[in-house]
This record gives C-alpha cells, sequence and structure tokens, in this order.
C-alpha cells in the first residue's frame, strides 16, 4: 500500500469540508443542535452526519446485466435518557433540518417514546481526539474509468470459463462503496472519518453429466481498486472454481456425532453467530445472552483465545472510528478459555458502567448505533493444519460454509458446509454434500482440541435488528470433538 496515511485531525478536517462547510453549517450549527438535543432529562446526545456514494457492476454470462450508482446523504439526531432513546432522522442536511430534528427528538422525549420500540452540550473547538490508520483516507474508486471496471470484470469471466471445461456458467460483480461520515456528541466528542470499501465477487456452476454443482469466493476490504492484486483475483477465482468441481463429484455426507475439521477463514462465521453475537453489551444489558453473568468464568478450552480487532489493516471491518467517534481498537473476547470482555456501544457501555470498546456501529444516517462486532475471530494455535487432519481417524473436513441460524439465547446452532470432505484414517478422501454441522456455541467451543497456525480473514454482512454492517470472520485450522453432524446419509 503506498498511500499515505492521514492524523485524524486531517480524517475530520476532510469530513467538515464535505458534510458541513458544503452543506452551509459549521461547528456554532452542531453547537446549538446539541444544546436542543441535550437539554432537560437527558443523559447524551449526538448528531451522525453521513454521505455514501454506491457503485455497482454486474456480469452474467459474460454481457453486463446491472449497471447502477447512487448517491445518499443525511444525518441522524439521538437523545439518550437511560435506557430510552428519542431518533429523528432527515435526507436534508441543512441548517433548517438539524433544527427540525433537534425538535423532532425532543418532542418524542416528552411524549415517552422510546426509538428502539417506535422506529423512530457543546462541541469544544479541539479536533479529533482518536482514530486510528487501519485503511487509507481515499476514494476506493479512485480514477478508474467504466471501461477499466468493465475489463476487470470480463477478465474474471473469461479465466473462470478457460479453468475448466465443465464450468457453465460465471456472475461476477463489482461493488465501490465510498463513505463520509462526521458523529459530533453531547460529550464533546467530534470525529470525522473517510471509508472506501471494495467488494469483487464471482459465481460459477459447473454441469457434467446432467448434474449442477455452484461456487463462489470474494474479494473485499477498505482499499482502492488499484491496491487489488491480480493474486488476490487468481485465488478468488481459483476458490470458486475449485467448491463447484469437488461438489460435482460429492456423495451424501454421513449422520452423527464425530470429530470434525473447520478449515481456515470463513468457517470462523461459526464464532461470529453462535458466539459473537451473545457477546455484545445489549445481549448481557437485557439478559438474552447464554453468556449473561459469566465474565471471569470459563467457557472455552484452554488455549481458545477469540478478539475482535476494529484496527486490523485493510481489513472489510475495521473502523478509524466507530459510527460514535470511538477509536476502532483491538478487544479481546475469551482469553484462554475465560470470558474476560464484550463488545459495548456509547449506551450499553454507560448503562453497565462500561468503558466503551469502539463498537457503535450503525447501517446508515438513519439508524440508531448498537454494539456490533467488527472483524472477530480466532487466534492462532501451535498445530500444523495437516497436523490436525492426520489426528482424526474418522470425521468431517469442512473446508467452507455457507448460511446457517443461531439462538443466542441457547446458544444452538446449525451450519451448512458448503465444500466438505470425508476424513479416514487421518486422509482428506471423498467430497461430501450436505453435512450440516448443529450443536452450542459454548459446548462447542469446550471441545476444541487443536488450534492451527493459519489464520485466515474472510468477508461477510452482519445482519442484527435489521442492520446490516460489512464485517470479516475468521479462525484458524481447528478440530472440535464430538460434534454432531446432519448428513444426507447414515
Amino acid at each position: 500500500m503506498n498511500t499515505p496515511t492521514l492524523s485524524p485531525e486531517h480524517h475530520l478536517a476532510r469530513a467538515e469540508n464535505i458534510l458541513l462547510t458544503a452543506n452551509d453549517l459549521d461547528r456554532h450549527h452542531l453547537n446549538a443542535a446539541l444544546d436542543a438535543l441535550a437539554g432537560g432529562q437527558c443523559d447524551f446526545a449526538d448528531l451522525y452526519f453521513e454521505s455514501t456514494s454506491r457503485e455497482e457492476w454486474r456480469l452474467e454470462r459474460g454481457k453486463v446485466t446491472n449497471g447502477a450508482f447512487s448517491i445518499s446523504q443525511g444525518v441522524g439526531a439521538r437523545a439518550l435518557s437511560g435506557d430510552k432513546a428519542a431518533f429523528a432522522y432527515s435526507s436534508d442536511v441543512g441548517p433548517r433540518a438539524l433544527h427540525a430534528l433537534s425538535d423532532a427528538a425532543k418532542s418524542m422525549q416528552r411524549q415517552g417514546q422510546d426509538a428502539f420500540h417506535t422506529g423512530g452540550a457543546a462541541i469544544p473547538v479541539e479536533t479529533q481526539r482518536e482514530g486510528n490508520d487501519s485503511y487509507p483516507q481515499i476514494a476506493a474508486a479512485q480514477t478508474w474509468e467504466t471501461a477499466r471496471k468493465l475489463a476487470l470484470l470480463r477478465a474474471i469471466d473469461d479465466s473462470a470459463r478457460s479453468s475448466d471445461p465443465r464450468i457453465a456458467e460465471v456472475m461476477a460483480s463489482l461493488v465501490i462503496t465510498d463513505s463520509v461520515i462526521l458523529t459530533a456528541a453531547s460529550s464533546g466528542m467530534l470525529a470525522g472519518d473517510t471509508r472506501p470499501l471494495i467488494d469483487i465477487n464471482v459465481r460459477v456452476l459447473a454441469e457434467s453429466n446432467s448434474k449442477r454443482a455452484g461456487g463462489s469466493a470474494g474479494v473485499s476490504g477498505r482499499f482502492a481498486l488499484s491496491d487489488i492484486s491480480q493474486e488476490a483475483i487468481d485465488e478468488m477465482i481459483a476458490k470458486a472454481v475449485r467448491t463447484a468441481l469437488v461438489n460435482l463429484d460429492s456423495r451424501p455426507a454421513p449422520a452423527g456425532v464425530m470429530s470434525v475439521v473447520l478449515g481456515s477463514g470463513f468457517p470462523g462465521v461459526l464464532l461470529h453467530e453462535a458466539v459473537g453475537h451473545g457477546l455484545e453489551g445489549d445481549a448481557h444489558r437485557k439478559r438474552i445472552s447464554v453468556f449473561s453473568d459469566r465474565i471471569g468464568e470459563k467457557i472455552a478450552a484452554s488455549g481458545v483465545n477469540v478478539v475482535d480487532d476494529g484496527s486490523v489493516p485493510l481489513a472489510r471491518g475495521s473502523l478509524s472510528v466507530d459510527d460514535e467517534g470511538h477509536a476502532g481498537r483491538r478487544n479481546m473476547l475469551i482469553e484462554d478459555g475465560k470470558l474476560v470482555g464484550l463488545m459495548q456501544d456509547q449506551m450499553n457501555a454507560g448503562l453497565m458502567n462500561a468503558a466503551v470498546t469502539g463498537n457503535g456501529r450503525r447501517q446508515s444516517y438513519a439508524h440508531m448505533p448498537m454494539p456490533r462486532m467488527t472483524n472477530t475471530f480466532l487466534e492462532n494455535g501451535d498445530y500444523d493444519p495437516a497436523e490436525i487432519i492426520a489426528s482424526v481417524k474418522q470425521g468431517i473436513y469442512a473446508a467452507e460454509f455457507g448460511g446457517g441460524t443461531v439462538d443466542i439465547t441457547s446458544g444452538q446452532f446449525n451450519f451448512s458446509a458448503t465444500e466438505a470432505y470425508l476424513i479416514e484414517d487421518g486422509q482428506v478422501t471423498a467430497p461430501l454434500a450436505g453435512a450440516t454441522l448443529i450443536g452450542v456455541g459454548h459446548e462447542a467451543l469446550q471441545h476444541i482440541s487443536m488450534i492451527g497456525n493459519n489464520l485466515k480473514l474472510a468477508a461477510g454482512v452482519c445482519g442484527k435488528n435489521g442492520q446490516s454492517v460489512p464485517v470479516c470472520v475468521g479462525q484458524p485450522t481447528i478440530r472440535i470433538d464430538d460434534m454432531v453432524v446432519g448428513g444426507a446419509g447414515q
């Protein structure tokens, strides 16, 4: 990465220029709006400004089937009193809109309305005080013209088709998102950020002897188009093709209780869903997490270390500052099997007398922030991945995962493997179809017996309470014993 990084002060100056100056606003307007919001019974108030451009291109069967460009801009105003929130938002960013938003939020408070259910402080002259340099403060698209973007998708299409004659269809997409945000709070917080995000995805369909199977892969992160290497593109294509071809030759997965080896990277989604959501502050405050009141207790096997880190360089889930202005940072959640930390936003941290952790996130200016994951992963252990597989006499190697369901109150999960193999006498043998892993999150953690040394992060989208945000999930290769596998065969 050759792009120079900028200081937090430059981040803020750029955000102020784009979101305030361009809309005839300045810090005096923010002061007035926050004064109006923070008066009376209010414990905390903030404003969140955002401008986002999104460009999307899709290629199917060698032809462009979708091309779209959009720009959204707006501001959200929030006032907190205890566990109740008043919230209003507008796509108009200007002095009159800011005044109207403050009045609307205060009116909600006077009527006792709670935005969590209804849907619905002067700022010092100092500059932004915190932030990290996890990604460059640049435009993701840079100066690439449309023809160059489409050429990239056509090259992906050509490469996938030429890799094997069984590849019958290819779908490739490119999404470029550039966001500028600014948040101001009655606490004196004033922070800005510029967030590039690139998403390239390919899905292939293989066909042989009237049987069809699909495979997909992607490249995503907070960087510019010009920073994506050909090696990364080639690896993405190879992964999608391999998955499709493997599934062409798969046989029904066995069912039963057995040892399962999970591959590195996206299989960490099991950890994200079955454990991560249960370690978000609101789930603990409301006592709906299976991990409630278990801080300091052993909830996983020794050697299990789980981290949420919003400062990973260039990662999809990283945040220079979160959506409440706090620096994205590394937070240890589980250390050597012991639950040691939670992920907190401003409101839940205050109500729980805990520290804010830089995990306050929202989908857009039209949504309220809540504690959310960023890049959540299981840290490396000491084993070579080949050594882990060799240790299993009879079991399953789940190299890639698809969708699943989780109940954070009980911890119960159900995940399907999109690429899986039988392990026989320590050797990976036949590819399998229909392998589903069933269990309880904290019990699965306790049955981790081996942790590899090949940690990888993978891109994902996290949904919660109707909001979606970009994240990364990850882990090294691991062995979990006594796992229930629901298969298509016996």
